[in-house]
């Protein structure tokens, strides 16, 4: 398929103010049609659902259209998907709620290269239910989180297990689904981080085998949403703290207070939006089936970004590359030697170019490559990238090093 930049381009208002964003894995620009979506629905009659006024029939609509388009989006079913404030609140949302069926001595497996938002709910739930967390360490001179390195720390004593489908920090994409495998196979629970994933690649929970997964909107071109989706039946057999007037149903029982329907109705657009990707938006079949040929098609656009980067990198002197796994998205953690990333950072912030520099919440991955909780200066490609922006990044860091 084909990848018309120009006109993606053409959509994001934000592109106007002249900065070349590569801070996409912190949160994307958004596009017109999410704005106009999100506008339209605090505009038009708007209330609590319900299936008498026009309020309560257009949160209604609201609501079943975007749990319909995040389902396509994540290959779930659309009663499978709960909506929250954050990723992290999902997280911490589900961590108690599973947590009550553990009980002391049970054990629970977390890893290195995660975000901290899918690692300390987990351990802070662990502790509470008197359970053993146990970690497993990924490889910090390849950057690889194998199979192997969760089967070590599996038991029969396993609960569960929550890793990363990718690295906000470094881009490496364990292998998830041989990792479901082994946890499955141990009768543990596998949950599966994939906020930073989620912007790269098509996604299918049920190749995964994920028995729960968690992304961000704000990740993929929509407003500030959590999102989790559940394995078939998963979520029915879960009791989360609830008011007691509030619906027992699944998902709305996960669901804490209204929902934000202004945002929903924004990340139904963006869904369509990433739909519309490839060949100009004139891709055929069902939303699913345009998701999976748009995410091909910024696969192969996002690829070729980063090599024109990796090459560039390769012959800038005192420079070191963190991201070195042979499966990972486009986003690249460096270092300088003798200088701080910080200052590259603010070097580049000066020429309207956004690269942060930090660890990102990935504290853990951080120490573990040595780093402390500093980090380094992070990379991110998202759809709107171009050629123009790579060479504008590369010259800037020549700049900032002097070359």
């Amino acid at each position: 398929m084909t990848y018309d930049i120009a006109s993606i381009r053409a959509r994001f208002p934000a592109l106007d103010s002249g900065v070349a964003f590569f801070d996409g894995p912190g949160g994307t620009q958004t596009p017109r049609p999410v704005i106009d979506a999100v506008v339209g629905a605090m505009a038009a009659p708007l209330s609590n659902r319900g299936r008498l006024t026009a309020g309560e029939l257009n949160a209604d609509r609201i609501g079943g259209g975007a749990r319909a388009a995040l389902g396509d989006l994540l290959g779930a079913a659309p009663g499978d998907v709960v909506f929250g404030r954050s990723a992290t609140q999902l997280t911490y949302d589900l961590a108690r709620a599973l947590a009550k069926t553990w009980a002391p001595g049970d054990e629970v497996v977390v890893t290195r290269l995660d975000h901290d938002a899918n690692i300390r709910p987990w351990t802070q739930a662990a502790e509470a239910a008197g359970a053993v967390v146990r970690w497993a360490d990924f490889d910090p001179e390849s950057g690889e989180l194998a199979a192997a390195d969760i089967e070590a720390v599996l038991t029969g004593r396993t609960r569960l297990v929550a890793v990363t489908a990718a690295s906000n920090l470094i881009g490496t994409r364990p292998p998830v689904a041989e990792i479901a495998e082994l946890v499955h196979a141990a009768g543990a629970l596998l949950h599966v981080d994939g906020v930073h994933h989620t912007a790269h690649a098509a996604v299918d929970l049920g190749l995964l085998g994920a028995d729960t997964y968690v992304c961000s909107v704000y990740k993929l071109l929509g407003p500030h949403l959590g999102v989790l989706a559940g394995a078939p039946g998963l979520l029915e057999e879960l009791r989360p703290d609830k008011l007691l007037p509030s619906s027992d149903a699944v998902p709305e029982r996960f669901e804490l207070g209204t929902l934000p329907y202004e945002l929903l109705a924004g990340a139904t657009a963006a869904v369509d939006f990433l739909a519309g990707l490839g060949d100009g938006g004139a891709g055929t079949g069902t939303r699913r089936q345009r998701l999976l040929q748009s995410f091909a098609a910024l696969e192969g656009h996002e690829n070729v970004l980063r090599g024109r980067i990796e090459s560039g990198l390769a012959r800038l002197p005192g420079l070191t590359v963190h991201s070195r796994a042979a499966d990972r998205t486009p986003t690249l953690l460096m270092t300088f030697e003798g200088r701080d990333a910080a200052d590259a950072y603010r070097f580049l912030a000066e020429r309207d170019i956004a690269a942060p520099a930090a660890s990102f919440y990935a504290l853990e991955a951080s120490r573990r490559l040595g780093l402390a909780d500093a980090g380094g200066l992070r990379i991110g490609l998202a759809p709107y990238n171009d050629t123009s922006d790579v060479d504008r990044l590369l010259d800037g860091l020549v700049g900032f090093l002097g070359v």
